[in-house]
């Protein structure tokens, strides 16, 4: 059975790749535009976003060390935790060279632990591929045999019902001629035929 072919949007093989550097470029524009509205050396909001901070880095630590050890929630903490701080940073800063320079670590460091995770996830589509690829193998080779299989079932019925017919066509003749003994057939080894005289009786 052939499976259809779906042909993904250019935007939907991209966007994954750009999510990281989308993802910290908005944090820093609104940690920016939070800086022109009256965050620049505001003590309180500051540590507002250190102990916002803190506490997701707190929260991905623990998620990360209990005994379940969920990746998804750490890394979702973690990341919170770093966007705090690169907002943080960008809001309190005067000047833009400290946030871009976060910006730029907090990207790497994103695009670092994604690669991780595109691998992992290329590693089981590849697997899932070839495994697929296998069973079609595998389905294609047992119906290739069951095919031969029914065609020689077919070959030796036709050649059956062919040497029967013929068979019968050469009693019919063999009848026709002088000296036909029947009882003669049936030393030789080939059923009795019926006689006129039990087709009569049949009747």
């Amino acid at each position: 059975m052939n499976e259809p072919i779906i042909a993904r949007h250019w935007l939907a093989i991209v966007a994954p790749k750009a999510a990281p550097a989308i993802a910290t470029s908005t944090v820093l524009t609104l940690g920016r535009i939070w800086n022109a509205n009256g965050a620049e050396h505001s003590v309180g909001n500051a540590a507002l976003m250190v102990v916002l901070a803190t506490g997701a880095a707190t929260a991905g630590a623990f998620a990360s060390a209990g005994r379940a050890g969920d990746p998804v929630i750490a890394g979702t903490a973690f990341a919170a935790s770093g966007g705090l701080a690169l907002a943080g940073v960008a809001g309190y800063a005067d000047g833009i060279s400290l946030p871009l320079l976060l910006w730029a670590l907090a990207t790497a460091v994103a695009y670092g632990l994604a690669a991780r995770y595109w691998r992992t996830d290329r590693r089981d589509t590849i697997a899932h591929e070839r495994h697929t690829i296998e069973r079609h193998e595998t389905h294609a080779h047992v119906e290739r045999v069951e095919a031969l299989r029914a065609g020689a079932q077919i070959e030796v019925a036709r050649s059956g019902a062919a040497y029967a017919t013929a068979l019968a066509q050469a009693l019919i003749h063999r009848e026709a001629l002088p000296g036909f003994d029947p009882a003669a057939l049936t030393r030789a080894g080939l059923p009795e035929l019926p006689t006129a005289t039990d087709s009569r009786t049949e009747w």
